[in-house]
């Protein structure tokens, strides 16, 4: 069936109708069986997150060599990991919010070849650093590239991928972050060894290694198309029906299946875009529960990690003797506990249901961390069983996390979903990467070991907290249409749809 104008409208103005249509459109993308098409959505939009993971395990592992004499640049360890990450992080959440907006209003393509071609350029014009200001002012573009990047892509993915698939291919993306961080673990070894290369090389190449895989996933990216959701409400309805006809003809002749007709159908007002007065009521005055779910996950998650993560290192080499040019192999090993839970336990948020999902992975993660904390107090935990413990819990937070963006990218209607995603985004970057350093700084390096297990405990009740939270006001969006989990704020009326 094919989206036709009803009513022909004149309005060109922010928030104005262009005109009334009834469609199918979004029923005919949810009934799409997986196929190659789908395939290379998640490809050229999913891998910037094994970029994202690259870059910031990189950074953090090269500290120690930029402050070596003969590094090639004049600054010091701790410039690297507190200006610079504090550059990064302001960075990422200014550019959540500013790309956020212009996603929502210029279209999800446009946006997310802007934001991939800002982190490139950031990214490459790092491994050229010449003095610390250059180095910290890159820092900060690359982070406002990254920042885009979540708002951008996560909007695009649920809006391309079919229903029944939607949890699963979102939780295992933003789990992708990880497999980049065991890259840039195991590379940082390699790229720093000084019998393979200089020392002002080394550091370089790792920053140029993101800049060859990024090219490559812009290539890819070039052939993702527009969300025709996206097109659809902002009076494109032409352009809209070619994509969706286009990708019914692609996905019959890679799976050999006729498509079934659709018979449900929505009316919708046609807008050129929605103004921000009431983007902000309907997330946080219409949908209130649902912005206290978003903020819970994101704070709960980022707080487990920083209780865990941020003072890594430190507490392997205070309370184990760990020499500081091993961590990097410990941290390979919780990075893959962290990408194995989403790559699992994905599917399950699909089947089981989002709500006993993400209360169970908050919940699990949280009381693990508590019994860590717990034996780390009694003096039972060596250096490996510890991290074996940390493997444990992040296999089920690294999926609890990335239900976080999930669920703030399909609980909001269309016309707020970019901004939405990138307002909590914000919230849980600059809580994780502020707040969450401030606190856990001086109680994971202080040496006593009661102060790391008050930063454990600190992690563990603010994600169990998440996880109560979860378990009361999280929605069933478990194979629904978007449209369905929150109406579009221009629908009219709808014919044929189901609860």
């Amino acid at each position: 069936m094919t989206a036709s104008a009803a009513q022909a409208g004149s309005g060109a103005g922010a928030g104005k109708e262009t005109g009334t249509v009834t469609t199918s459109i979004p029923a005919r993308l949810d009934r799409l069986p997986w196929s190659r098409w789908h395939w290379m959505i998640v490809i050229g939009l999913g891998t910037v997150w094994i970029l994202d993971g690259l870059e910031v395990t990189v950074v953090g592992n090269i500290a120690g060599r930029l402050s070596e004499e003969g590094s090639g640049l004049a600054i010091s360890s701790a410039q690297v990991t507190g200006i610079a990450a504090a550059l990064y992080v302001a960075g990422a959440c200014a550019g959540a919010l500013f790309f956020g907006r212009l996603t929502d209003i210029y279209g999800r393509k446009k946006l997310f070849m802007v934001t991939l071609a800002v982190y490139l350029g950031a990214t490459a014009l790092t491994a050229i650093s010449f003095d610390p200001w250059w180095f910290f002012l890159c820092r900060f573009l690359t982070g406002f590239g990254i920042g885009g990047e979540y708002a951008a892509i996560n909007s695009a993915v649920d809006e391309l991928i079919p229903s029944h698939y939607r949890g699963r291919v979102d939780i295992f993306i933003n789990g992708s972050f990880w497999l980049g961080a065991i890259g840039g673990a195991l590379l940082s070894i390699v790229a720093l060894d000084t019998d393979l290369f200089a020392m002002n090389v080394g550091w370089r190449l790792t920053f140029a290694l993101g800049v060859v895989m990024g090219l490559v996933i812009l290539l890819v990216r070039r052939h993702v198309p527009e969300s025709p959701r996206w097109l659809l409400i902002h009076g494109r309805t032409e352009e809209a029906e070619k994509l969706v006809a286009e990708a019914e003809r692609q996905v019959e002749a890679q799976t050999g299946r006729k498509l079934e007709p659709v018979t449900i159908e929505m009316t919708i007002h046609q807008r050129k875009s929605t103004g921000f007065g009431e983007i902000a009521r309907t997330v946080f005055s219409t949908y209130r529960k649902r912005a206290v779910l978003g903020f819970s996950l994101f704070i709960g998650q980022a707080f487990l990690y920083n209780a865990i993560t941020f003072g890594y290192g430190a507490i392997l080499t205070t309370f184990y003797d760990v020499p500081t040019s091993n961590t990097g192999y410990y941290f390979a090993f919780i990075a893959a506990g962290n990408f194995i839970g989403p790559l699992l336990l994905g599917k399950l948020f699909d089947t089981v249901g989002r709500r006993v999902m993400i209360s169970g992975t908050y919940l699990l993660s949280g009381v693990l961390l508590f019994v860590t904390a717990y034996f780390f107090s009694q003096g039972s935990l060596s250096a490996t069983t510890l991290t074996a413990w940390w493997c444990v819990a992040l296999f089920f937070a690294s999926a609890g996390a990335s239900s976080a963006y999930l669920t703030v990218s399909e609980i909001f209607p269309m016309e707020t979903r970019a901004m939405a995603i990138a307002f909590f985004y914000a919230i849980g970057t600059a809580a994780g990467g502020i707040s969450g350093p401030l606190i856990f700084a001086k109680l994971t390096e202080s040496g006593v070991v009661a102060d790391t297990v008050l930063a454990f405990r600190i992690g563990a009740s603010l994600m169990c907290a998440a996880g109560l939270v979860a378990a009361f006001l999280a929605v069933r969006a478990e194979r629904r249409s978007l449209e369905d989990i929150a109406e579009p704020l221009s629908a009219a009326s709808k014919a044929g749809r189901g609860g």
